[in-house]
């Protein structure tokens, strides 16, 4: 069963980790392991994509079980079916604006939305809140449903809010004949200045005590199309001195002579998100409208909207959204970095967007694991990219094949084995699971390994290849350095060994000990590969805390790509179809990407192996 169970930000809640945390003070990364751990046991939600019964349960049928760890959201939902509330109906949705890919703090939400509903044997419908022509599209349209089935979860109905564009505009017709909306010709500077501050009340268009047999002649006329772009808008008469600016005459609909990725040019007027949202909830038959906490403020517009029309009363509850560190999670910074050619496009390797994601090689798994640790919380807060990368280390170390690849090759020549004899080797493909069984890697006289695995003058501690000292290669022999080729910059280009025939495998018969284990390539089998290694695409860890007077794109990491042209892979990974995820041992997670082709593969390296030697030679001062 694939679970997704979302957790509380309580000590006393549920025994995962706390949702947001700074370093060790916060969330060591050494609790992980044992968080990780538990999960198995708690996690109790389904993905339905993966398990659908042969029958869906009544809505409402299936109670959650008392052992599953409570939440706010969750609590409500059992209470609220406890009460029978909607007569024992759960409905949620999921209502992304196809205005761009969806990220990570997306994924928060639908693991939320589908989660929570499937828990209790509800229902879940995808709505996409198109209400902006000029900038959706359908390929947002498209790779929104690509993602939602990918991460796992499937809808029960597909929906637009554009569905609803004649029942709103009928709706905002009786809004107007009751004196609740009135048209203004305000510009939208103007009305701005008449909305006021936190600390004054606004002020009253002096249109706002239109007739309604004016209002309803011009908004007619707006809905023919007999205005420019931004000449009039309607508005709903609410309180210009509410508290709330959010509820100080908001716009409904605005002239906006644009075609719609579905209506084409049927409509000269779009009504505004505030105006559509929590009626497209009504509509729906909404029970629970769950959504993140920016939209608290705008909660009193949809009830008032829903008061006026005399509708069905969707409940919204909000949720904090997720941030993570080094992570930018807004939309419109996204699609400049696509548009101006920051990134390679929306499924940039480096990018949050779960497209981005998906072609580095993270997995579905990973991501509902790290949501259901995340938990849910009523304040924001943000959450360290480690915690991320250790869930799909975690899920790639269970399911990836081993495969031995160099990235950056030197080689060695074993003067004592023949020339021309070839063997193969037995490689184990996945130590974490013995039903993957094993592999023949081919092994020769002239090999690659990495270049940081030989040292001349090695430093304190440094147990791998040098001169003198022998060392075992991955499922070969003992190897011992004997002598290197330099070029004319006086590097070492070529290093010469021994071997000892006795230790095929591995092993030594007399039961000597070596202390470092490297791996290789035959230099004669290796494929040529273009291997793409990733770091943070920014520098700052909290993009919230951007200095005054600077750009959240002034932070951009100029490292946060490196491409190895020439590394060397062992020559099962010649023709891997792309998304095909593996552990280059001793190296890390890589996935194939699609510019692979047959013979020329291109990798994206996923998340890195922990390194200590890395760590050792930091805290040495450098390297030798």
């Amino acid at each position: 069963m694939v679970s997704v169970t979302i957790a509380e930000d309580k000590a006393d809640s549920s025994p995962l980790p706390p949702r947001s945390f700074r370093g060790a003070e916060r969330f060591g990364m050494a609790n992980l392991k044992g968080a990780a751990s538990r999960l198995a046991a708690i996690l109790a939600v389904r993905s339905k994509v993966m398990t659908t019964p042969a029958t869906e349960p009544e809505t409402g049928a299936n109670a959650a079980p008392e052992s599953r760890p409570s939440n706010f959201l969750r609590d409500r939902i059992a209470e609220d079916l406890k009460t029978n509330k909607y007569a024992g109906r759960v409905q949620t949705r999921f209502p992304p604006e196809p205005n761009g890919y969806l990220h990570i703090g997306h994924a928060k939400a639908i693991c939320i939305d589908f989660g929570l509903a499937d828990e209790f044997g509800g229902h879940t419908n995808l709505r996409f809140d198109d209400t902006n022509p000029e900038k959706e599209d359908i390929e947002y349209v498209d790779s929104i449903m690509a993602d939602v089935k990918w991460l796992g979860f499937h809808w029960d109905g597909l929906f637009y809010a554009s569905d609803y564009f004649n029942h709103l505009y009928e709706w905002a017709i009786k809004l107007i004949k009751d004196g609740k909306a009135y048209v203004d010709d305000l510009t939208a500077e103007e009305i701005r200045k008449h909305r006021g501050t936190l600390t004054e009340p606004g002020k009253d268009s002096p249109y706002r005590n239109r007739s309604v047999e004016e209002n309803l002649n011009l908004f007619e006329r707006m809905r023919a199309g007999e205005f420019p772009d931004g000449s009039r808008v309607l508005r709903a008469k609410i309180d210009m001195s509410s508290p709330n600016l959010n509820m100080r005459d908001p716009v409904m609909y605005r002239i906006l002579h644009a075609e719609h990725h579905r209506t084409g040019n049927e409509w000269p007027i779009y009504p505004m998100y505030d105006y559509a949202h929590g009626q497209s909830d009504s509509i729906e038959n909404v029970t629970h409208s769950m959504c993140s906490l920016e939209f608290a403020d705008h909660q009193p517009i949809y009830r008032w909207f829903i008061e006026q029309l005399g509708i069905f009363p969707s409940q919204q509850i909000e949720f904090d959204r997720l941030s993570l560190t080094y992570t930018l999670m807004s939309k419109r910074k996204l699609r400049q970095l696509v548009e101006q050619g920051t990134v390679r496009g929306w499924d940039d390797p480096r990018m949050p967007t779960l497209s981005g994601l998906r072609r580095r090689g993270y997995t579905p798994e990973a991501i509902r694991n790290f949501v259901a640790a995340v938990g849910v919380s009523r304040t924001n807060g943000i959450v360290d990219l480690a915690m991320l990368e250790h869930f799909v280390r975690e899920d790639l170390n269970k399911h990836a094949p081993r495969v031995m690849a160099v990235l950056r090759p030197l080689k060695v020549v074993i003067d004592n084995y023949p020339e021309d004899q070839v063997e193969e080797m037995d490689a184990t493909n996945n130590p974490e699971d013995a039903s993957a069984g094993t592999r023949k890697v081919p092994f020769s006289r002239e090999l690659y390994i990495e270049h940081d695995d030989f040292r001349e003058v090695p430093p304190p501690k440094y147990f791998r290849l040098s001169p003198g000292k022998e060392v075992r290669l991955r499922y070969g022999y003992f190897i011992t350095a004997k002598s290197v080729v330099k070029n004319a910059a006086g590097e070492v280009v070529e290093v010469h060994c021994t071997y000892d025939p006795a230790t095929r495998g591995g092993n030594a018969a007399d039961g000597r000990k070596v202390k470092s284990t490297i791996h290789w390539v035959s230099a004669k089998h290796a494929v040529d590969a273009e291997v793409r290694m990733y770091e943070t695409l920014f520098t700052l860890a909290n993009l919230a805390e951007v200095e005054e007077g600077k750009d959240v794109l002034d932070y951009l990491n100029p490292n946060s790509l490196e491409v190895i042209a020439h590394a060397k892979l062992e020559p099962s990974l010649a023709s891997t179809a792309a998304g095909t995820r593996y552990q280059f041992e001793r190296l890390g997670y890589f996935c194939a990407d699609p510019d692979s082709k047959p013979g020329a593969p291109v990798f994206n390296r996923t998340v890195a192996l922990k390194d200590t030697w890395a760590k050792v030679e930091k805290k040495q001062g450098g390297k030798s």
